[in-house]
């Protein structure tokens, strides 16, 4: 059967829900889902993505550290040799990566941060923003080899039944090798992967009026803070919670917006979340041009209030 190849980032075996969600989207195709897993732990992966749709698991060994162009060496090897006519990551900074030296290896045109994927009569149909989120263009490619990154928080989780075929590969070795990685001291969500963001703006008045939305976000307890381009210049926050063309881009199930007043450069790495809620006193902000749900008044009365209100709601349930 005709064969499509999914890159899975993991850790230990575990595997990103991003990477989970690039699967999900391979099996609606309709074709036959290959995963390819690299690394430490990586025949671990076989279960959660056997669970996730997986009909193969290709184990690339001898690849202690991650080399990128090693993995993409590897990626291309196994799209070859299973007869793939595709190959799709998650739009991390890993896979935005991977994608154009996969790309480039097999001669075929990348395309980026996809937000829909369909296939019919043998092409590949995909819809991404482009104008910095102003537009979505459909398109599609006439590549021999179809590759793209999918956008995170997009695609659904697959289920599957039994267990995939494990096929072992030595890795072709890369120069370049990952030799550390300078991991954050927290356990927070990632605001690429968090399924609810809460993000702040300037109309915080200081680095201390995010308590308010740090608050809102535990006590949704699935959520991640993110930030405007100005309180992160500001040095209010890290840019690790930065959203924005600069930033990074979301799409989550559910965007709160509280004192940001909706720049383009926010608008463009934040407009295609599922649900947008903006709360802030400038009725003619821009933010709720984009808004499902806009609330006008003060940040400091109305979160608050919310705060309290998720809390009883996840009490009751």
């Amino acid at each position: 059967m005709t064969s499509i190849l999914v890159f899975v980032e993991h850790k230990n075996g575990a595997p990103r829900r991003a990477s989970l969600e690039a699967l999900g989207a391979a099996c609606a195709t309709g074709l036959t889902p290959i995963a390819l897993a690299t690394g430490p732990g990586a025949a671990n992966a076989a279960a959660p993505l056997s669970a996730a749709g997986a009909k193969k698991l290709v184990v690339v060994t001898g690849a202690d550290s991650y080399s990128p162009d090693g993995a993409a060496a590897d990626v291309v090897a196994a799209v070859k040799s299973h007869g793939a006519v595709a190959f799709l990551a998650a739009a991390s900074s890993t896979g935005k990566d991977l994608l154009g030296r996969v790309a480039g290896l097999l001669d075929c045109a990348p395309l980026s941060d996809c937000t829909s994927l369909t296939y019919a009569g043998g092409t590949f149909t995909v819809q991404r923003p482009i104008l910095a989120g102003k537009a979505i263009v459909t398109a599609q490619s006439q590549s021999a080899i179809f590759c793209a990154t999918l956008r995170p928080n997009t695609f659904a989780v697959a289920t599957g039944s039994g267990s995939a075929e494990v096929v072992s590969v030595a890795s072709a070795g890369g120069k370049v090798t990952v030799t550390g990685v300078a991991a954050k001291g927290d356990a927070k969500l990632d605001v690429k992967e968090a399924p609810v963001v809460v993000s702040g703006g300037r109309g915080l008045r200081e680095a201390a009026g995010f308590k308010i939305v740090e608050d809102l976000a535990s006590a949704f307890g699935n959520a991640a803070v993110g930030a405007s381009r100005a309180v992160v210049d500001s040095h209010w926050r890290p840019h690790g919670e930065q959203v924005g063309q600069t930033g990074k881009t979301v799409a989550p199930q559910l965007y709160i917006a509280v004192g940001i007043s909706g720049a383009i450069q926010h608008l463009a790495g934040m407009r295609t979340s599922k649900v947008i809620v903006a709360i802030n006193k400038d009725a003619a902000a821009p933010i709720f041009k984009v808004a499902d749900y806009g609330i006008v008044g003060d940040a400091f009365e109305i979160v608050p209030a919310l705060t309290e209100a998720v809390k009883k709601a996840k009490a009751a349930n």
